[in-house]
């Protein structure tokens, strides 16, 4: 459930204000079986050598420096009370890299806006401009093995609920050409948050999460008095946001033995992020007034793709993988006072299929996404 709740104050003629409260984004994802990265880390306690050196009797030998014994599962071949490189051995001090809980992350935002709103040129134009604040939370869980990639390996996972708390501004306008043709724009400035402290070892420049930009222009056309039809176009800038454009197919092999470790690691200036592109969305909708009391609605949007394949490993967390979006509904007012909304949402199954070749070399892995909704909504004049 996503509440919403939104008022309008007419202060005269030519100017109103307003209060809304609603859910920006976000996003949950639960693996409930089992670890995604289960086996990413060494076994705990288990010995860590340096290149060239001879692998002891019945171990072998992997690319990433680490030794294995041949049974199953994995057994330690040091003491536990060795540390870790550079200054010992002990590539998984008790079983301190070791994903024991589901895989997942839970992600909220919540934003406040308070918009004014003015009209001119005989109310056919209109600006407007609204603070908004936001807040947002955080919970990552399963992601143990990138402690060890990490600039700070106690802030990466399994630390409960963040918070971050920030603000931005949303400007607008709008404005009838003619009777029949209108246009509108609006741009929301990049919301500057508080960073996630408690997860500075997992997102970049030290647990920095900004909320992108988002720019609108739209267009519509009233065909008869009864039937209008709109073209939207919007662009969400994940690109300016390092902790979400940031590639995660980056070499972090020096991660795991530098001291310092250097900015690409994790929580770092340049760590490792969602490699999310900056995004464009068209937007068709028609609406038929079949009377003075009933609306009906539908519409299509569709967006570019949010990764590339060589994106795959971090996305495991945030598989946004959808494309199209199709909606259908209807507006009814039942009194002079009151309307009910209705509306259906349905994205297709979109699926990428990609790999991380600097990090698990050939291995391939799939990411797939379906979402429906229902939105109910009630609005009364008083």
């Amino acid at each position: 459930m996503i509440p919403s709740f939104g008022f309008n104050y007419e202060l005269d003629e030519k100017s109103t204000i307003g209060f809304t409260v609603f859910g920006n984004g976000g996003l949950n994802t639960d693996y409930r079986d089992r670890p995604v990265w289960e086996n990413f880390a060494a076994a705990p306690n288990q010995l860590a050598i340096e290149s060239g050196m001879t692998p002891p009797p019945g171990t072998i030998a992997s690319p990433s420096g680490l030794l294995f014994t041949q049974t199953n599962p994995p057994m330690p071949v040091t003491d536990p009370s060795m540390p870790p490189p550079p200054n010992g051995n002990n590539a998984n001090p008790g079983g301190f890299l070791t994903a024991t809980t589901s895989t997942g992350v839970n992600l909220e935002q919540l934003f406040i806006e308070i918009p004014y709103t003015f009209k001119f040129a005989d109310g056919k134009q209109s600006v407007g401009i609204a603070p908004v604040f936001a807040m947002q939370s955080i919970e990552v869980k399963g992601l143990q093995p990138f402690r060890a990639a990490s600039l700070y390996p106690d802030q990466v996972s399994n630390n409960g609920t963040d918070w971050s708390y920030g603000a931005g501004l949303h400007l607008g306008w709008y404005g009838e050409v003619t009777d029949q043709l209108a246009f509108g724009m609006s741009y929301r400035t990049k919301m500057w948050m508080s960073e996630f402290d408690d997860y500075k070892g997992l997102f970049a420049n030290g647990g920095e999460f900004d909320i992108p930009a988002m720019l609108n222009i739209g267009v519509s056309f009233k065909a008869r008095p009864n039937l209008t039809f709109a073209f939207d176009y919007e662009r969400i800038f994940y690109g300016e946001i390092a902790s979400i454009s940031n590639s995660n197919d980056n070499d972090i092999s020096p991660c795991f033995t530098s001291n310092p470790k250097p900015a690409f690691c994790l929580g770092g200036d340049d760590g490792l992020g969602f490699g999310w592109d900056s995004m464009d969305i068209l937007k068709a909708g028609v609406r038929y007034d079949h009377d003075e009391k009933l609306s009906l609605m539908g519409g299509v949007s569709y967006n570019s793709e949010f990764a590339s394949d060589r994106q795959a490993l971090l996305n495991i967390m945030a598989p946004a993988t959808i494309r199209w979006h199709l909606t259908l509904g209807a507006s009814y007012r039942f009194t002079e006072k009151d309307e009910f909304a209705l509306a259906f949402s349905y994205m297709p199954e979109e699926e990428v299929n990609g790999t991380s070749p600097s990090i698990t070399q050939a291995q391939t892995g799939s990411l797939y996404m379906e979402q429906m909704d229902i939105q109910i909504g009630w609005n009364h004049r008083f």
